[in-house]
């Protein structure tokens, strides 16, 4: 049999998924990858050894489906978020993004919106073009924040049926503020998902969106493994909402959407949760480590409550993206102008980072 040369054109594509471009950040094998915002720190050696035990057992029984409600690694992410949650609160998927899928096939699809204020996570409208939601954005102020007032009349204009909220905002790691949340729910009729992937790495005393879950039954919250949990390659993500809410994303998963390994080794390593989070502090100070050696070059550094730092002041992006690459550094072009973005790494490999950006000179 010949080999098939149909372009993606020849195809019946839906109409609506004609001339998308399928998400992916450039992968190339550089000794320092600091492009996607993972966790660089491998799980720690004793973590690791628990891990392997617990998806050793899971084998013996992998002839047979898995758990499909996920009973137990509900119950671990429950103890993990406390604030009173219970298991019947929690959800769980392939990472959060398979989490937020679940949300738009759920609240979204042919016929209705799905909001968010640009610049964001750019997998966002992508899921929901997916979905078949049509996708609006708004906009933010020149610092990339947010104020209660503005965003509440965007929202109020647009009228969406799921609005996403990503806090802290990637890509610009600006931090999101409770009275914000507050008072995009109260302008919206539809579901609200605040995205806190990143909400690790914020200051101790920042409060969380699970504060608000109370008595707001369109509110959800999702949360990631691979940031502060290092644990980018086993593809757990979860969320918190009302236990209706909780329902409604049961009618259009996958059944047994998790698998057996994937249930042992996140309960495994939510039970070593004191240690997988040991690393933060260190990627947090890594990361001001980068902000200030940033502006020491003329750069301009945003705030960041995240593990990377979006810049700016850079006056040709594609040009200092490639000289980092020939140095064997990779970060990210997120595609603002004038600014490239870093993930906080280790410390070996934040200094070999902010060294290649000094050896190509300041900021003009």
């Amino acid at each position: 049999m010949g080999r098939v040369t149909a372009s993606l054109a020849d195809l019946p594509l839906r109409d609506d998924l004609r001339g998308l471009t399928p998400y992916g950040a450039p992968q190339a094998p550089l000794p320092i990858a600091l492009n996607v915002n993972e966790n660089t720190h491998p799980v720690p050696d004793a973590v690791a050894s628990d891990i392997l035990d617990d998806i050793a057992v899971a084998l013996r029984d992998v002839n047979r489906y898995p758990d499909r409600e996920f009973t137990t690694l509900r119950e671990g992410f429950a103890e993990y978020l406390g604030h009173g949650l219970a298991a019947e609160q929690i959800w769980a998927g392939n990472g959060s993004n398979e989490v937020l899928q679940h949300i738009l096939q759920a609240f979204g699809g042919p016929g209705r919106t799905a909001f968010s204020f640009a610049p964001t996570y750019s997998m966002y409208p992508l899921i929901a073009k997916g979905t078949g939601a049509t996708w609006v954005a708004g906009t933010r102020q020149s610092d990339y924040s947010l104020t209660p007032d503005d965003a509440a009349v965007q929202v109020e204009e647009a009228d969406p049926d799921v609005i996403l909220l990503c806090a802290p905002n990637n890509p610009t790691g600006t931090p999101l503020s409770l009275d914000v949340i507050e008072a995009v729910y109260e302008a919206s009729r539809g579901i609200v998902v605040v995205d806190e992937a990143y909400q690790e790495f914020a200051p101790h005393d920042a409060p969380s969106a699970l504060t608000l879950l109370g008595g707001r039954p369109r509110l959800a919250v999702s949360r990631t493994m691979s940031k502060a949990f290092a644990f980018a390659g086993a593809r757990v993500g979860y969320l918190a909402a009302d236990p209706a809410f909780i329902d409604a994303l049961r009618l259009v998963r996958l059944p047994y959407h998790l698998s057996a390994l994937t249930q042992a080794a996140a309960i495994a390593a939510l039970r070593n949760s004191d240690v997988m989070l040991g690393m933060v502090e260190e990627i947090v100070e890594q990361r001001n480590r980068i902000s200030a050696t940033l502006e020491a070059l003329g750069y301009t550094p945003h705030e960041s409550w995240s593990n990377f730092v979006l810049f700016g002041g850079v006056s040709d992006p594609a040009s200092v993206w490639q000289q980092l690459y020939d140095r064997g550094v990779l970060i990210r072009d997120v595609g603002i102008p004038g600014h490239l973005r870093v993930t906080a790494g280790t410390e070996a490999e934040t200094t070999a980072f902010l060294d290649a950006l000094a050896s190509i000179g300041s900021a003009s």
